[in-house]
């Protein structure tokens, strides 16, 4: 019942209208807080967060006294269920209540009257417990364990009355024990428990503090332990993740605060999804379904190019398993490769062909070239290779790559040639050939690289031409593509050319991107007519309509988006979609955003392991913006900045170690080369 009740209070504060004011505001860098003064009771949300070996989605709620209440779905992906498959990681749910019990004097004091709640890596609530001269605040703060099979509380209790009061908290250690036939270890334990074994107990002066600290762990019984937690020291790791992320690499800062927020906590979810498995470090999805697990598109396509621009060693060491455990899977039939590796690496799943070697090839030869590694980029070829040859040997009689599905996995119609799949061939055709420049570079191979770089640029050509002859279509009266052939409705992947350089019709695409039929209030519906949407489209069409020069009417709308998504009623990240999913924080749509700034805004594009294209634009309401201690395509990190200058260009400078290594002055959308040596 509770849970339900969790449900359908989070359905209706996420899909009521939202008020003319935001409910959050912003509370530094990678921060938001909500005063419960504002915006209407009651509210409940829920945020994922997630460890090496622990994920928590917290769905919580302050009802219409403003009291807190908390539910949390835990995740622990390497204590797998059976039957072993694609959702089988151990999700307990824990809604114990460590305050139960509390008094101070005497009188119990759990009904406290939540003030703020903050978000910032770290779930914080604050607030007051207050009656006959017993004045207290209470603060709570909720994250996972960086790096055990744990999630940990931390509780202040602070005496703002003017007399001194003793404080009771009454000791709890519950111990849950699953069947040994239920899992793939044995029988499995969650273990909720209170740091102290005997009832807290202070006696505070006014002004003093108190501080006590809760968990709850699982682990396998047959051959794992209850595991003693240092839950300040977890604390303190939870913050140097967060700070490693958010602050020291890959900051970005341009007038709009909201979109500087967003871009700094969308880093925070991009980075955390990484979990520990007998195979490596695995970035996964999420979402209370999908852990230990790597998907073509989630991961491949969406985030793992994320990464080398945030110089994240963990991250960069998941995008390698990605890469490797593919490797594992291509064959000499060029039959096709899984949309998924699951359960720690030991199982595949994936029925047919979503244009999953499209994928591969897009997001591991950009991959490759940001790293600026060439040992890497050696180890991960073959991938590549083979993934371009199963693309050109699945060209139909129009040139353009048939695939069964794409990856909405036949949710909606995308016929037997999509303009997804050959568009991110498109790209890999690219990357690959300019990555065989690299690797032939000063090698004995020069020639045969050099020969295969232009067999790759021939064939992106003719595929180029070949997309826009069959995609190119008048759709609800708007000159952009139809998604496959017999499409007459608009869909919001039509945005995916402008992503991969294609701005053949890219005034017609954007007209019909922020149409009446297709924009709302969360991004573009999946199809016009329909209530779904998908943020990953969003996110695609954002970076494409930045990339292909319309600035302008790209900010317009990401301002009214970003706003919705980091302060409204679902906060504070992007989401994976809706009505499936209920709108949860996958972790790879983080990493699209990110790459609206880097490949859009600025439109940067790895062309050698140590240099780029840059092709920057700048809002008319804008003067400025950086991105600061960049990491992709240089063995330093580096600063890139862009002001506005006079006759209409765009003063662009580029700092390394310090110093000034390239200045100069463009017109918006015009191509700047760059070579970091």
């Amino acid at each position: 019942m509770k849970k339900i009740l969790f449900i359908m209070l989070s359905l209706l504060s996420i899909f009521a209208l939202q008020a003319k004011e935001n409910r959050w505001y912003i509370n530094g860098n990678h921060s938001v807080q909500w005063d419960t003064s504002k915006g209407s009771l009651p509210y409940a949300d829920h945020i994922e967060m997630s460890g090496l070996r622990a994920s928590v989605v917290y769905y919580w709620t302050v009802d219409a006294e403003k009291h807190f209440a908390m539910d949390r779905h835990l995740v622990f992906p390497m204590l797998r269920t059976i039957p072993n498959n694609t959702h089988a990681s151990w999700m307990p749910r824990c809604d114990t209540d460590f305050l139960k019990g509390m008094t101070a004097n005497g009188r119990r004091m759990t009904e406290q009257e939540t003030k703020v709640v903050t978000i910032d890596g770290i779930l914080t609530t604050s607030g007051t417990f207050r009656g006959d001269g017993i004045d207290f605040e209470l603060r709570r703060k909720f994250f996972p364990s960086t790096s055990k099979a744990a999630v940990c509380e931390k509780y202040i209790v602070k005496n703002i009355g003017e007399k001194k009061a003793t404080v009771r908290v009454p000791a709890l250690h519950m111990v849950r024990t699953t069947n040994k036939e239920d899992g793939t270890r044995g029988s499995y334990r969650l273990v909720a428990r209170t740091e102290f074994q005997e009832d807290f107990k202070a006696t505070l002066e006014p002004g003093e503090s108190a501080t006590f600290y809760c968990s709850v762990q699982a682990y396998a019984a047959r051959d794992e332990q209850e595991t003693a937690l240092d839950i300040e020291k977890e604390l303190s790791d939870r913050k140097a993740f967060v700070e490693e992320v958010a602050m020291q690499n890959l900051h970005f800062y341009c007038p709009d605060n909201t979109i500087t927020t967003l871009f700094e906590m969308s880093k925070i979810r991009a980075s955390e999804s990484i979990f520990q498995t007998q195979n490596g470090l695995m970035h996964a999805p999420g979402g209370e379904s999908y852990y230990a697990a790597m998907w073509c598109n989630d991961q491949a396509e969406y985030v793992n190019p994320f990464f080398p621009f945030l110089g994240y060693d963990k991250g960069n060491e998941s995008a390698m398993t990605t890469w490797r455990c593919y490797l594992k899977l291509i064959n000499p039939e060029f039959k096709f490769v899984p949309w998924s590796i699951i359960c720690g690496g030991d199982d595949v799943y994936g029925p047919f062909d979503r244009g999953d070697a499209a994928m591969l090839a897009y997001g591991a030869s950009r991959y490759c070239l940001e790293r600026g590694d060439k040992a890497i980029a050696q180890e991960v070829w073959p991938l590549i290779e083979w993934c371009l040859e199963y693309c050109h040997r699945r060209l139909n009689e129009h040139g353009v790559v048939a695939s069964e599905g794409d990856e909405l996995e036949h949710r909606l119609p995308c016929g037997d040639a999509n303009l997804c799949t050959s568009s991110l061939y498109y790209d890999a055709l690219i990357s690959s050939a300019f990555l065989a420049d690299e690797m032939g570079a000063r090698s004995k191979e020069q020639g045969a690289r050099g020969k295969q770089a232009a067999t790759y640029r021939k064939q992106a050509a003719t595929l180029r031409q070949n997309i826009d002859k069959f995609f190119h279509a008048t759709v609800e009266g708007y000159d952009t593509y139809r998604y496959y052939n017999g499409n007459d409705v608009l869909r919001s992947w039509i945005c995916i050319p402008l992503t991969m350089g294609i701005y053949d019709r890219a005034k017609g695409t954007l007209e019909a991107m922020f149409s009446p039929q297709l924009w709302t209030e969360n991004g573009m519906l999946s199809q016009s007519g329909d209530k779904i949407f998908w943020d990953r489209s969003t996110l695609y069409g954002f970076r494409g309509a930045f990339a292909a020069g319309y600035a302008d009417k790209a900010l317009e709308y990401l301002k009214k988006f970003a706003a919705f998504r980091l302060l409204g009623e679902h906060v504070p990240y992007v989401v994976e979609a809706w009505p499936e999913g209920g709108q949860r924080h996958l972790s790879a749509e983080s990493g699209l955003f990110c790459r609206i700034i880097t490949e859009g805004l600025l439109g940067f594009r790895p062309t050698g392991f140590n240099s780029f294209t840059l092709t920057p634009q700048m809002p008319t309401e804008w003067n400025e913006y950086s991105l600061v201690r960049i990491h992709a395509c240089s063995d330093k990190p580096f600063d890139i900045y862009v002001q506005r200058a006079s006759g209409g260009k765009l003063f662009v400078r580029i700092e390394k170690n310090g110093k000034t290594i390239k200045t100069t002055k463009v017109k918006p959308g015009e191509t700047i080369r760059v070579a970091m040596k």
